[in-house]
């Protein structure tokens, strides 16, 4: 790994987390060591690419540690890819995906609990689909997220100390054109704020993100980038990522990026929707409907979990999606309600009220359900 780093520039590497601060973090060590008689050398051992071990004393913590057990421990991640970071300053730096655990093992990042669920899932589905398909050895979880943003002008953003500060208004009064036409959503992209989503789709393209599409959002001056599915692990950390890299990017062209879920009152705020799946290791989409009965049955089985798993469990989904920031967003404006709330479809509704009724079941292909919570 140091080999394929340093051949294309690296002279650092970091273990790359995503702590509970909702951002990435990073701390930059050279492939530099000294010898015993003074030479300096490129060096990077096998202990220092699957552990390292940094201060985590100023990190949120929930107070589960002490003084004396401050120090946190960040472990490699294979799953998902290590990449190259230009530092746009003549290097690069070599980030190694990882988790993030304290020195009593708490995790202390968004990735180790997202670890331990896809798992959990990978042998509960796993089992399943063994009654379909002895074929089926393993399920992947897919995601597609959606991530939707505001662009203003890098002179206005220092302007406002509640953006600056918040990240969003606390005061100002309502424009003369608002949303009211929703005339802005879909509509032509202005040519300022297209040559930024080019540049950070060619960045992200570099990266290895597959940033797939671009629009317009209904709000004036928001704004849409999605990318193709992949799997659940590495679309979270591509999302982190790009979120980091269009950042960057917006300063290149004067422009701020406003991430924050409802940065401006009555127009629409943003949301990151998620749509995801769950696909075996032999190419099949577990919640795509068939028209073939015996697949048709495996759909409606994952279908019928998935309903009970969130009827089950909807306090505890709608706690992780639960922040200050997007309490803001929701309740009007195109964000839903602050519940939990799964629906099916005319056609679907149709076909378990048959299957509750031991009539005929008939699922149509291409139906969709959407599973909505904020």
């Amino acid at each position: 790994m140091k080999s394929w780093a340093t051949s294309k520039g690296a002279t650092h590497y970091t273990h790359w987390f995503q702590p509970l601060t909702g951002e990435t973090a990073e701390k930059h060590d050279a492939f530099f060591d000294i010898t015993l008689d003074g030479k300096a050398v490129e060096k990077f051992k096998g202990s220092a690419l699957v552990q390292q071990e940094p201060d985590a004393s100023s990190f949120p913590n929930g107070g589960l540690r002490n003084t004396f057990e401050a120090r946190g421990y960040t472990g490699w991640d294979p799953s998902s890819p290590a990449f190259l970071m230009d530092n746009g300053a003549g290097g690069k730096t070599l980030c190694i995906p990882s988790v993030f655990i304290s020195y009593t093992g708490e995790a202390l990042d968004y990735k180790t609990p997202l670890l331990k669920a896809l798992n959990a899932l990978d042998k509960a589905a796993t089992a399943v689909c063994q009654y379909f398909d002895r074929n089926i050895t393993k399920v992947i979880p897919t995601l597609g997220p959606e991530q939707e943003y505001f662009v203003v002008d890098r002179a206005l953003f220092y302007a406002r100390p509640d953006l600056v500060l918040a990240g969003r208004t606390v005061f100002g009064h309502a424009p003369a054109r608002g949303q009211q036409l929703e005339d802005h959503y879909f509509g032509s992209i202005p040519p300022r704020v297209n040559a930024f989503m080019v540049d950070f789709e060619f960045e992200s393209m570099k990266l290895g993100m597959p940033v797939r599409t671009r629009h317009n959002e209904v709000a004036p001056g928001q704004f849409e980038v999605a990318p193709t599915f992949e799997e659940v692990n590495l679309a979270v950390d591509h999302n982190a990522l790009l979120m980091d890299l269009m950042e960057k990017i917006a300063e290149k062209h004067n422009l701020k990026v406003l991430f924050h879920e409802k940065p401006f009152a009555g127009v629409n705020g943003s949301g990151k929707h998620n749509n995801w799946s769950m696909g075996t290791n032999t190419g099949v989409n577990l919640l795509a409907p068939s028209t073939k009965p015996k697949e048709s049955l495996r759909f409606l089985t994952f279908l019928v979990n998935v309903v009970k798993a969130v009827h089950d469990n909807a306090d505890l989904l709608r706690a992780s999606i639960a922040s200050a920031g997007n309490e803001h967003r929701l309740g009007a404006n195109e964000a839903p309600p602050a519940i939990v709330s799964v629906f099916l479809g005319e056609a679907l509704t149709q076909a378990l009220n048959d299957l509750e009724t031991k009539s005929e079941v008939t699922v149509n292909k291409g139906t969709m359900c959407i599973i909505n919570w904020a």
